[in-house]
């Protein structure tokens, strides 16, 4: 089969096609042919080895795992003879289990256990593809921060990728939403469900007086002592990334009735792709798609999404899109 893989760590241009031996699964597992996938913030980090702790998860030398992509929209090709949820045919969207990748790839092997589930009908394999991995840490922040009805969140980075679902989850979990993004996507994010939004090249909102129950910051660049005077007492700041937030998760805890709150590591369930499924066959949630790629352009990609100005998902389209 055709895949992009890595031998060493670096720049996009580590990335190459390359043929592959083509998986075969095993009694409890699902082959499933992939239509489409994403290139996401996770796989940038993976691929640069940045922050180098990653090393530590996904290889000292070089990475473990060869082929990236965590995101998947396909349909089942094969199933183990113990796999009893899903059948040859079936549509199927979700991701790979935590610290497992693969998805940048014709064909990939996975557990019926695994955070995957029947795409939702009138969807195309690229809205499918683009789904999981953006609601899915977003929902762990919303959670660890217990986002709920009457509460007052800020989504700092509302036109990313987490960014995009958090102001989408939040609304359903019933809080009051207040978004910060960058003035071309003021109107996409008030789509979405924002109650308020606020364009950060005009107001910075840690200086208009309001405070909040949580702030949310899905795309790293915001700090707890920033946030902190903009937060009630009781209130949490929740990030995405800085490992400093996980000292400071540790200290606040302790000290203070302000809490800065870092979840790790992401927790991908088939509870919350089911999830997922729902609200998106309701109507309450929807993928923000920037760009489509074909996965040979996978360097071009990854180069846009490390500009940090994507608006929602970059997807890679590795077979023709049919709902």
């Amino acid at each position: 089969m055709r895949a992009v893989v890595i031998d060493r760590y670096g720049p996009p241009e580590v990335q190459h096609m390359e043929d592959v031996a083509k998986p075969v699964p095993n009694e409890d597992e699902v082959l499933v042919k992939i239509h489409a996938t994403t290139v996401t913030r996770s796989d940038c980090g993976i691929r640069s080895a940045k922050p180098p702790l990653i090393r530590l998860f996904f290889g000292l030398r070089r990475p473990k795992q060869r082929i990236l992509g965590t995101e998947l929209a396909g349909e089942v090709e094969a199933v183990g003879a113990a796999v009893t949820e899903f059948a040859v045919g079936d549509h199927v969207f979700g991701s790979t289990n935590s610290f497992k990748s693969g998805t940048h790839a014709e064909f990939i092997c996975l557990k019926e256990s695994a955070p995957l589930a029947l795409k939702p009908a009138g969807m195309t394999f690229e809205e499918a593809a683009a789904v999981t991995d953006g609601a899915v840490l977003a929902l762990m922040c919303l959670k660890a921060a217990h986002v709920g009805r009457g509460q007052k969140i800020v989504v700092y980075g509302a036109s990313g990728s987490i960014g995009t679902a958090g102001v989408q989850l939040a609304k359903y979990f019933g809080a009051e939403v207040t978004a910060v993004c960058n003035t071309k996507n003021v109107e996409l994010v008030r789509s979405l469900g924002a109650d308020t939004v606020i364009d950060y090249t005009q107001e910075d909102f840690t200086k208009n007086g309001q405070t909040y129950d949580v702030v949310f910051d899905a795309v790293g660049k915001h700090s707890f002592s920033r946030c902190r005077g903009s937060l009630k007492p009781g209130g949490s700041y929740v990030a995405t990334d800085g490992f400093r937030n996980l000292f400071l998760a540790i200290w606040t805890s302790r000290v203070g009735n302000k809490k800065a709150l870092f979840p790790i590591p992401p927790h991908y369930t088939k509870d919350n792709v089911l999830l997922l499924k729902e609200l998106l066959e309701a109507g309450k949630y929807r993928a923000v798609i920037d760009r489509r790629y074909p996965l040979e352009d996978v360097v071009e990609a990854t180069r846009y999404v490390e500009t940090q100005q994507k608006t929602g998902n970059v997807v890679l389209t590795v077979r023709p899109s049919r709902a």
